[in-house]
């Protein structure tokens, strides 16, 4: 799946000998992923172009000189682009080099201490295993059902809820986990709290997606909720539009967030409508949207070995994307201009990475 890097915000700090450093705030699909120098980014560029050679984007020069404002700004334009273009080479993505990187900054950031950890691993025979982990490593999401349901992110039945605080009692994971699967909004992703346009603007809402299909619990304007459900396969379009920088002073520290919104095109009573979430995980709920389509569409060919799917070729039209979509103002256009174009780009049909 393609990564979206992006570095909306960098700020100065004072370094140990009393100069001044830029930290640059790296965001991927919508979320503040790490924060690196300048100098670390240089050093992983030069460590990737002894593996990779000349088939590196170019890495912004070097300043002798004291930066400018503007010349800040255009550095921080230039290391956005870099990460963007060296992230559509999938070996790259693949690479040590690569990978090792982007975990070590991460664990900086956060200050994430790798400690040694057991992990309980259940098979589909019934058997379980136990695996020593560290907790900086990766893994698929293990039994993390009975999460999903304290937190009401799963959305079991009365009848439901009751056989499985049972089983938890008996400690029978595996009759857990396969009931589990039986329940609505296992294995969805939840999103942060957002706002929509529908069935009035400003309408609060919860996102989960998941299953081929968009569920919002909405809550209206007098404090009602309504379940509403947007499946799939009536979806034409969608796209991702950077609207600014929001400060946001609610908690202990201000900070600054994107403003995001995905607007997508909805079959309703054989009539096409566009609905607008307003949402800083705008880039992973696309991902997930782009997801769920995938893999439609590969059940479909192993359905039907004749279907021929049309993969996007890496690269193309990508530049023109991350502008658009992203950072330029300018081209943010009045509502019917935009549907114009999005119907243009984005058909289903025939999925392109400018419409995703």
């Amino acid at each position: 799946m393609k990564m979206h890097f992006c570095i909306p915000v960098s700020q100065q700090r004072p370094d140990a000998l009393g100069g001044r450093y830029v930290l640059y705030s790296v965001y991927l699909d919508g979320f503040l992923f790490c924060k690196v120098r300048y100098s670390q980014l240089h050093r992983w560029n030069e460590q990737l172009r002894r593996v990779f050679g000349n088939c590196l984007p170019p890495f912004p020069p070097k300043y002798y000189l004291a930066m400018t404002a503007s010349m800040a700004d255009e550095r921080r334009d230039q290391l956005e682009q870099y990460l963007q273009n060296v992230t559509m080479d999938p070996n790259m993505l693949r690479s040590d080099v690569f990978v090792d990187f982007l975990k070590l900054v991460q664990l900086d950031t956060f200050s994430i201490t790798t400690k040694k950890a057991s992990l309980d691993i259940f098979l589909p025979d019934g058997r379980s295993i136990k695996v020593e982990i560290l907790t900086s490593d990766t893994a698929e999401r293990v039994l993390e059902a009975i999460q999903d349901i304290e937190k009401e992110w799963a959305k079991p039945t009365e009848v439901q809820r009751q056989k499985l605080e049972a089983l938890q009692k008996e400690d029978n994971q595996t009759k857990f986990l396969e009931l589990s699967q039986e329940v609505w909004h296992y294995g969805y992703v939840q999103l942060d709290p957002c706002t929509c346009d529908y069935p009035e603007p400003g309408c609060g809402t919860v996102l989960s997606v998941g299953n081929n299909e968009i569920s919002c619990c909405i809550t209206l304007p007098d404090n009602q909720t309504q379940d509403v459900i947007f499946q799939m396969n009536r979806v034409k379009c969608w796209q991702v539009t950077f609207l600014g920088t929001l400060l946001d002073t609610d908690g202990p520290q201000q900070t600054l967030n994107q403003n995001l919104e995905l607007r997508f095109q909805y079959s309703e009573d054989s009539h096409w409508q566009w609905f607008v979430i307003y949402t800083k995980q705008a880039f992973l709920l696309s991902s997930c949207l782009k997801k769920m389509i995938s893999e439609k569409m590969v059940k479909q060919a192993a359905e039907n070995p004749e279907m021929q799917i049309e993969v996007p070729e890496q690269g193309k039209s990508k530049k023109h994307h991350s502008q658009q979509s992203q950072k330029d103002y300018s081209s943010f256009l009045p509502r019917k201009s935009k549907i114009k174009t999005a119907e243009v780009d984005c058909g289903l049909g025939t999925i392109k990475e400018e419409g995703l």
